[in-house]
């Protein structure tokens, strides 16, 4: 199991510092005990209701990238305050890492009130991710009524589903323009088949490509 240990104090006061050391320390001393492998250890000096902080920013990047899934602090207080904290436990649930608190010599107590906004906020995103699906698979069979065949249009549909496409597919865009597509409905169905783009950048494609008809136009 690996680790990053996390020690925050909310000045930059000199005196803050011993308690830096100290948190620093006795985490060191926990991970040994229960064998923990360290990858790195974070000192913060930022207020605890702050979410943008560099330093649990950059823990929850390498948990991310798979270098730990454990975060080990000395109360979940040091993790945050406030809606920060419940901010963060969240997003640490869905990296699936755990928090293990020094105090509490495992994962912390949650109260009902704050496991309540947690499952909120995962009924929330599942809504969402649902919502956003839905979006694609209503422009994409909308953009297949009217007549339109991704397999005969994209050349590289067959080097792999959910390949990941940089370019933004101007003639296809033209296509389902012509479709009476909206470019909410374009940028969906385009989504659907792999080109990760949004609204306002197939609207911004389409004006480019109507502006340069129009200049060589005149």
């Amino acid at each position: 199991m690996k680790a990053i240990i996390y020690c925050r104090v909310s000045t930059d006061k000199e005196t803050q510092d011993t308690s830096i050391e100290r948190q620093k320390e006795e985490l060191e001393q926990l991970a040994a005990l229960h064998k923990i492998s360290v990858v790195k250890v974070i000192e913060e000096r930022q207020s605890g209701y702050d979410v943008d902080r560099d330093g649990i920013i950059e823990a929850l990047a390498l948990i991310k990238d798979n270098q730990a899934s454990v975060l080990l602090v000395q109360d979940d207080t040091r993790l945050g305050r406030g809606h920060a904290k419940i901010a963060l436990l969240h997003e640490l649930r869905k990296l699936g890492a755990k928090v293990f608190t020094l105090n509490e010599q495992g994962e912390p107590e949650l109260s009902e009130t704050d496991l309540m906004v947690l499952n909120i906020l995962s009924a929330v995103e599942e809504f969402q991710r649902k919502l956003v699906n839905y979006k694609i698979k209503r422009g994409m069979n909308r953009a297949i009524e009217n007549g339109y065949r991704p397999q005969d249009n994209l050349s590289n549909l067959d080097q792999g589903g959910g390949r990941e496409k940089i370019d933004v597919p101007i003639e296809e865009i033209i296509k389902l323009r012509s479709k009476n597509l909206t470019f909410h409905e374009i940028a969906a169905t385009l989504r659907g088949i792999g080109f990760h783009v949004s609204k306002a950048t197939v609207h911004r494609r389409y004006k480019e490509y109507l502006d340069g008809v129009n200049s060589d136009k005149e």
